[in-house]
C-alpha cells in the first residue's frame, strides 16, 4: 500500500526520515511546490495531489501545514486511512496567534525580505515556535522560498475548514503552534514539541504502525 506524506512548513521529507512503518507500506513523499504568483489555495492543492496515482487504495500522512493540505487532497482523492500529525482538524481548532494573524492579515503586510534566510527575525520567532532548545532545528527546514513561506502562512491563517471524518489525529502536549488545548486528538505525544516526529520517532512510529497497516 502507497502512503503519501508531506511535511511541514518549509521542511522536506528530512523532518519525516527518522519514521518507521510496517514492511508492506510504500513510502511516498511530496515536495513542496512553490507556489504560482497570487495562486489560489484549492489550485494549489490541486497541483500536490497530481502525483497521487488513485486507481488503488493508497494512505494519507500529513505534518503540521502538510496535516492542512492532506485534508484538502482528501477531498479531491479519499483516501483509506489519513493521519495528520502536529495539525487541526478545523480552523476551530488554530491558535490565538493564528486567529489574531486571520484578523489583522498581518502577514500580506510584510515585505518579502523578512522571510529570507537571513533575516534573523523572521526565523528567530520561528525557531521558538517549533523547538527553542533544538540546535539543529533549522536543518529540517529547507524549502526557503520566502514568497513560498509568506504565502503559506498567509493560508494557513486563512484556512477554513470543518472536521472530516475519522481523520486521525496525533498532538505533542508542548506544542505552541497548535495547541493541545484547542483539540481533541486521538493521541497524545506526552513531554514533546511540534517537532515530534523528529525528537520522539519510535514512539511515534509505533502509532503509525497500528493505523497503517
Amino acid at each position: 500500500m502507497k502512503l503519501y506524506t508531506i511535511s511541514g512548513l518549509g521542511a522536506d521529507e528530512k523532518v519525516l526520515e527518522k519514521l518507521t512503518f510496517n514492511k508492506n507500506i510504500e513510502l511516498v513523499h511530496i515536495p513542496w511546490l512553490i507556489p504560482e504568483f497570487n495562486e489560489d489555495f484549492y489550485h494549489y492543492v490541486e497541483r500536490m495531489s497530481e502525483s497521487i496515482d488513485d486507481s488503488e487504495e493508497f494512505y494519507l500522512l500529513g505534518y503540521s501545514f502538510g496535516g492542512i493540505l492532506v485534508q484538502e487532497i482528501h477531498k479531491l482523492k479519499p483516501a483509506k486511512k489519513i493521519v495528520i500529525m502536529g495539525s487541526i482538524r478545523c480552523d476551530a481548532e488554530k491558535s490565538k496567534l493564528i486567529k489574531a494573524g486571520q484578523k489583522t492579515n498581518a502577514v500580506r503586510y510584510l515585505p518579502l525580505r523578512f522571510f529570507k534566510d537571513n533575516t534573523t527575525v523572521f526565523y528567530a520567532f520561528f525557531r521558538k515556535l517549533f523547538d527553542p532548545k533544538n540546535p539543529k532545528l533549522t536543518q529540517y527546514f529547507r524549502v526557503k522560498d520566502p514568497y513560498y513561506l509568506k504565502w503559506s502562512i498567509e493560508k494557513i491563517s486563512h484556512w477554513k475548514f470543518d472536521k472530516i471524518p475519522d481523520v486521525i489525529q496525533i498532538l505533542a502536549d508542548r506544542d505552541i503552534v497548535f495547541p493541545l488545548k484547542n483539540s481533541q486528538p486521538d493521541f497524545v505525544i506526552k513531554n514533546a514539541t511540534h517537532l515530534f516526529p523528529v525528537t520522539r520517532p519510535k514512539e511515534v512510529s509505533e502509532i503509525l504502525k497500528t493505523i497503517f497497516v
